[in-house]
């Protein structure tokens, strides 16, 4: 529930509150001062579709309320205009069904120091979907148990979402033995596989490909007998580089997904988009007559942004519950060619020799071209070109991708325009059940690292006391909470839980972008694809502090609770515990430099509770680890006294005898006990 109007804080006051605290840890040198102001002087009230009593034309009361969110938005709009006090948006209990997505930009934001809010109202939970609700089910197949629903057509999408779970798409697995693979696509080697090439609509038809560090999916283009053809660039970039379909870096798994044909288990379900026909085989005692089953139609919800000469500011989000979008990219001919945490290849490739298959199936000089190039996964609420935004209590559910992006590409935001975020707070908020990760704060592109306008630079973000736990179901490479390049960045007391791969990860570029660049990546022939920087990159003063991050690392693999990238002078990774992690505690991958981690606790690692990527020629060193505790006393790659690493004062310990600054670290992790998950 959202804090009673008379509590209300704003995103400044919020930021304020931050920047002190962030301060007092040598953090965060300066923030501009929240101004005093009066609390709320505008206020609207908006009722969900088709509520009673609501209409456009009415005062917008609360028991006139107004009829849309569209003209709620209008008068808001007018309100910030007159700069004289703050607006609050109450959105009334009920579900409101977007669209389009809600767009804010400079005219929608607070002026003059003042708020713009948009927040429940008191007692109420809205929900913002962009998703319709299937009804009309009728049993289709009594053999089988598939019912259907007619949804109509001219739309598509890759989720479904019934009784507030993601569904799985109809699929059938594929061994490794029953294909041979090719720089084309596959010959079918089992045959019993043959009945693949009567299939109709066969470029719906996909593979996924589960391997180390990268879920890839790659549509079909055609079966004719045993020859499967793939759509291109789709097949081109997933056979290109590291931990390619053709050469994991573990044993890999496959499937062929979205076929009518696969639809065979409890839970799947197939979108017929030419008869507009929705089929779904119910779990056992579900009964689609009273089960909510959500069909999304939006890709994005929210899009928070304007221009850097005009950037959208001082807004906040509470206590809204923001659900039911899809993503369509990798349903595309371009696939998702995934590399790591969300980043992906797209387009075709200029620097891709026509041996590739072979030549760059782990890595070669062409593939270092395209780095510059990777896009990343865009969120179903995004932030870019913006400052003084607050998201505090919100729920982030059934989404098709991301939950929340800040800062990220352009590539990765519907206003066109990326980076630029400042002084944004995500607090008590939770995200789960989604295809995609919790939170992505920064970009990887060249001018997320060393921006050409110093106001795409992100800096000053706040990630405190949020739950991130089961989620990034279909994206399996995307971390719970991650932050590529950012200037002052707190990460603390979150909980991160149920993950298929890394809990928190920081950093990125392996290191290449760093002063003097890396004698690795100089090997792999990169800086003929880009400078060697002389100047830092914009990675800097980052805190994790205080999170409880578990059971992560369960799916894929060369992960950890927390995993680091590159260089970030003056960050920290502290009293953090790190609980059931599939692999490893700390992670300090490439490139990795100048973080200190002191008093973490480390339960039931499966692997190192740290480890260091110093191979080859990689500059990864400079690690400060002191006071530690661990029940796995293994240490990897990082030696007291070498490499410029400093390890004293661990303490190797057993379950049943936890120390006593240990037990008290466990008590404070994770979030405040008012944001914390009831088991």
């Amino acid at each position: 529930m959202p804090p009673h109007p008379s509590v209300f804080v704003s995103p400044r006051t919020a930021l304020a509150a931050a920047a002190a605290a962030l301060a007092a840890a040598g953090v965060l040198t300066a923030m501009p001062a929240a101004p005093a102001h009066a609390a709320a002087e505008h206020t609207l009230f908006v009722a969900p579709t088709g509520a009673e009593n609501a209409d456009d034309g009415g005062p917008g009361t609360a028991d006139q309320p107004l009829a849309t969110v569209a003209e709620a938005q209008r008068r808001a709009r007018e309100f910030a205009a007159q700069a004289d006090g703050d607006v609050t948006v109450n959105l009334l209990d009920g579900t409101y069904r977007l669209t389009s997505p809600l767009r804010f930009d400079g005219a929608d934001s607070g002026r003059d120091g003042h708020t713009v809010t948009w927040r429940a109202a008191s007692g109420a939970h809205p929900v913002l979907t962009g998703a319709e609700a299937v009804t009309g089910w009728e049993l289709d197949d009594p053999a089988t148990g598939v019912y259907t629903a007619e949804v109509g057509t001219g739309f598509d999408t890759r989720q479904l979402y019934v009784d507030g779970a993601l569904a799985q798409r109809a699929r059938t697995s594929l061994a490794r033995s029953d294909i041979t693979l090719n720089q084309d696509g596959f010959t079918l080697d089992n045959p019993d596989l043959g009945y693949l090439a009567g299939l109709p609509d066969q470029q719906r038809v996909e593979l996924q490909a589960m391997l180390s560090f990268t879920n890839r999916f790659a549509p079909v283009e055609s079966i004719s007998g045993s020859t499967v053809t793939m759509q291109q660039p789709a097949w081109d970039n997933n056979t290109y580089g590291y931990d390619t379909i053709q050469s994991p870096f573990r044993t890999p798994t496959f499937w062929l997904l979205n076929s009518r044909a696969f639809l065979d288990e409890p839970g799947e379900w197939y979108l017929d988009t030419d008869a507009g026909t929705l089929s779904y085989k119910p779990l056992d005692g579900q009964d689609l007559a009273t089960t909510p089953v959500e069909l999304p139609r939006l890709e994005t919800l929210v899009e928070v942004g304007g221009t850097y000469d005009e950037p959208a500011h001082d807004l906040a989000f509470e206590g809204l519950t923001l659900t039911g979008t899809t993503w369509l990219h990798p349903g595309s001919p371009n696939g998702y060619a995934n590399q790591q945490t969300g980043a992906f290849i797209t387009g075709v490739q200029e620097h891709r020799p026509a041996d590739a298959f072979t030549s760059c199936a782990v890595g070669c000089k062409g593939f270092e071209g395209a780095r510059n190039h990777w896009a990343q996964a865009p969120a179903a609420v995004q932030v870019s070109a913006a400052h003084d935004i607050a998201f505090d209590g919100n729920t982030f559910v059934n989404l098709g991708s991301v939950g929340l992006g800040v800062g990220n590409d352009a590539n990765a935001h519907a206003t066109g325009v990326g980076l630029g975020a400042r002084n944004v707070s995500v607090t008590g908020n939770t995200f789960t059940a989604s295809a995609g990760g919790g939170i992505v704060v920064g970009g990887v592109r060249p001018d997320a690292h060393h921006p050409s306008d110093e106001r795409m630079t992100n800096s000053d973000i706040l990630i405190r006391d949020n739950r991130v736990f089961s989620t990034a179901l279909e994206y399996l490479d995307q971390d719970g909470i991650f932050a590529s390049y950012v200037t002052r960045l707190s990460i603390e007391h979150n909980e991160v839980s149920d993950m298929p791969y890394t809990g928190i990860g920081i950093g990125y570029g392996w290191g290449a972008n760093d002063p003097g660049g890396s004698p690795e990546y100089l090997n792999r022939g990169l800086y003929d694809y880009q400078p060697i920087y002389d100047t830092p990159t914009t990675l800097t003063d980052v805190r994790v502090v205080g999170n409880h991050v578990s059971d992560v690392v369960h799916t894929l693999f060369d992960a950890g609770c927390v995993y680091s990238l590159s260089a970030m002078p003056g960050s920290t990774i502290e009293e953090n515990v790190c609980e059931d992690s599939g692999q490893l505690g700390l992670y300090f991958d490439e490139g990795s430099r100048y973080l200190t981690a002191a008093r973490n606790v480390f339960l039931h690692t499966a692997g190192q509770w740290a480890h260091a990527n110093n191979q080859n020629s990689n500059l990864t060193g400079d690690q400060t680890l002191t006071g530690n505790f661990t029940t796995n006393p293994a240490i990897t790659g990082i030696v007291d006294g070498e490499r410029g690493n400093t390890v004293e004062g661990t303490v190797v310990f057993t379950p049943g005898a936890i120390p006593a600054e240990a037990s008290e670290i466990i008590s404070n992790a994770g979030p405040a006990t008012a944001h914390r998950r009831t088991p």
